[in-house]
């Protein structure tokens, strides 16, 4: 059975968690990503749109906007910038290529002390090989089923 003093110690480290753990708004964080991750979509049609105003085909505005947009992500990142914008933004600012691109830059940046090939050219994967790994795997596991179906003749 507990004593008065540890059930005082108790209450007391109760209300120092309370009083320290930081509370979160569902709705406020959901309305930051959506903002950031609408921001960053925005940027990118900007881009599509004025490539294609320049005359490019959709194929090439798409890779100059995919090319602008992660270039913008390692710069930002580089200037410290991007984890501002992920903390604001959480969920939204981790869109798939400015997410990613922000991922493997921190990881060389982070380990650039340790030297070019230990550091930057091995840490560099601890982000990116996992999702290069398992895009590879499902693809060929996609093109596995694929074939198997174009063989029964449902897909034509």
């Amino acid at each position: 059975m507990p004593t008065s003093e540890q059930l005082k110690k108790q209450k007391q480290y109760q209300q120092y968690v309370k009083r320290i753990t930081p509370s979160h708004s569902l709705p406020l964080n959901m309305t930051k990503a959506f903002f950031t991750g609408g921001l960053i979509c925005t940027l990118g049609q900007w881009i599509l749109n004025a490539a294609a105003s320049l005359g490019a085909d959709k194929e090439t505005a798409g890779s100059w906007c995919s090319l602008l947009l992660i270039l913008l992500s390692v710069i930002l990142t580089g200037l410290n910038i991007y984890p501002e914008i992920g903390k604001f933004g959480g969920a939204g600012a981790l869109v798939p290529i400015t997410g990613f691109a922000n991922s493997v830059a921190a990881s060389a940046i982070e380990f650039q002390t340790e030297g070019q090939v230990f550091g930057i050219g091995c840490k560099i994967f601890t982000i990116a090989g996992p999702v290069i790994l398992y895009g590879i795997l499902s693809s060929w596991g996609l093109g596995i089923v694929y074939y198997i179906l174009k063989l029964m003749g449902v897909i034509l």
